[in-house]
């Protein structure tokens, strides 16, 4: 019942938070607030029934060194994006005109925020981390992978192609992030600092969203597999073999610090074998 209790208490916040946020999408400085209100309340809603339910100590949301960690999320998710970009570019596949809405990007950042919280707080912190518990790290990896991409055909221009990719390495990548720290915080950090970039900054669609402008007027074209069509470069594979790179650095960093878990029975068995 406790994953139940959970579920619903993040999906509930994320789901008023998000109809808030669209209500005022219009109102840049509207949007941005909601979003960090948003982004704020899933964090306290999260740690609030998580300790309610398991009678503990909520660490992957101490506030202890919370800044650090989803600063150096936002610098790689940024970096990670840019480098996308840039190879999409150099393919002559995306474009520049000039500057763009400044206030777009506020919004943006807003409706980032919200979103790039409560989805961590559902399916990284909830999610992941109770099916890790039961069949380990690589048991849980998968599922909740394929769970993350079939999410976002939920969206307008959405794709199966797009969903796969973000399967492959969007989820992969943020659960190593949660692994190999034991915090919610970088997770959150690489996902706004990705989803922020490639709207707010670099001005292209996210995830099929219908996204708005943000700082750039820049335009993407050909093959989907390059630029990753109406659903946006995150369907790109320059996007699922940089994922993939980051991915098996954090899974490497996460064994280096003993931080990867084995199955309940194999855990239950070991136990068993000490005299």
């Amino acid at each position: 019942m406790r994953v139940f209790w959970q579920l619903l208490a993040v999906v509930v916040v994320s789901l008023v938070g998000g109809q808030s946020v669209a209500a005022v999408q219009d109102n840049p400085w509207a949007t941005l607030g909601l979003g960090l209100v948003t982004a704020v309340l899933s964090v306290y809603v999260y740690a609030w029934v998580v300790g309610r339910t398991e009678k503990r100590p909520v660490a992957e949301v101490s506030r202890q060194g919370a800044v650090g960690a989803v600063v150096r999320g936002v610098l790689l998710g940024t970096l990670v994006f840019a480098s996308v970009v840039a190879n999409i570019a150099l393919l002559g596949h995306y474009e520049v005109d000039g500057w763009g809405s400044y206030t777009g990007a506020v919004g943006l950042a807003g409706f980032m925020a919200g979103a790039s919280v409560t989805e961590e707080c559902l399916f990284r912190g909830v999610l992941f981390r109770t099916m890790e518990e039961r069949f380990g790290t690589w048991g849980a990896l998968i599922p909740t992978s394929v769970l993350f991409g079939a999410w976002h055909l939920l969206n307008p221009d959405a794709s199966l192609w797009g969903a796969t990719v973000i399967a492959l390495s969007a989820g992969p990548m943020l659960a190593a992030a949660y692994v190999a720290t034991r915090s919610l915080w970088l997770p959150i950090g690489l996902h706004f600092g990705w989803n922020f970039a490639a709207s707010g900054i670099f001005s292209t669609e996210v995830s099929g969203n219908d996204t708005q402008q943000g700082l750039l007027d820049a335009s993407t074209s050909g093959p989907t597999l390059i630029s990753g069509g109406e659903f946006g470069p995150e369907a790109s594979l320059y996007t699922l073999v940089f994922w993939a790179l980051v991915t098996v650095g954090l899974l490497w960093l996460a064994r280096r610090r003993g931080q990867m878990t084995p199955r309940r029975s194999k855990r239950t068995d070991t136990v068993a074998l000490v005299p």
